[in-house]
């Protein structure tokens, strides 16, 4: 079952964002360690107006537990939803420069994050979860929707390919090369 994500699911989701985020997690968080992390996106799950906001999640459950989530919004609202992060970021590390690197563009819905618990992967649930944020984008309007994917994670970027995401672009987040891959819904 796939559904909106609920504030109440953040202890359950900030392992699986973590595992999708690595090195991203880390920067939104200011975290240093892995319980610093999970305890900075189980935070920012729960507050609203921000990237990682339960308002912009669904949830896949099996068996009544979250084993799944994508997370999308409109790449129009990407620097309003890293504000109040940004912000935080400088006042936790009391450094004015920080800054978040561009995702996602202007004119496409962006899923930001999936993630499927290894537990249930190869099980069709990221396919579903793409498919239900490429519905909700459809229903709000958008023509297009994008994602980026490490240029490393070959099993998602094969994955994406067969449901019809195209690279146009390569860029470099946190250091690692990553493929911008649209698909026109």
């Amino acid at each position: 079952m796939i559904r909106k994500a609920k504030q109440t699911d953040a202890k359950a989701i900030s392992p699986l964002l973590y595992n999708a985020l690595h090195e991203i997690a880390e920067k939104l968080t200011g975290g240093t360690n892995e319980t610093e992390v999970l305890e900075g996106l189980e935070y920012w799950f729960t507050k609203k107006q921000n990237r990682l906001s339960y308002e912009n999640c669904f949830v896949a459950e099996r068996d009544g537990k979250a084993v799944g989530i994508i997370v999308s919004y409109h790449g129009s609202d990407a620097t309003k939803l890293d504000n109040k992060i940004v912000n935080r970021l400088r006042d936790v590390k009391q450094d004015s420069s920080i800054i978040l690197e561009k995702e996602a563009e202007e004119d496409e819905y962006y899923i930001d994050t999936l993630s499927v618990s290894s537990k249930y992967g190869g099980q069709g649930i990221g396919s579903k979860l793409i498919s239900t944020a490429e519905t909700h984008a459809q229903k709000k309007g958008h023509e297009k929707i994008a994602l980026l994917v490490n240029l490393e994670n070959k099993s998602a970027f094969s994955l994406y390919k067969k449901l019809g995401y195209k690279q146009d672009n390569t860029l470099s987040l946190v250091g690692e090369p990553y493929a911008h891959l649209i698909k026109q819904i």
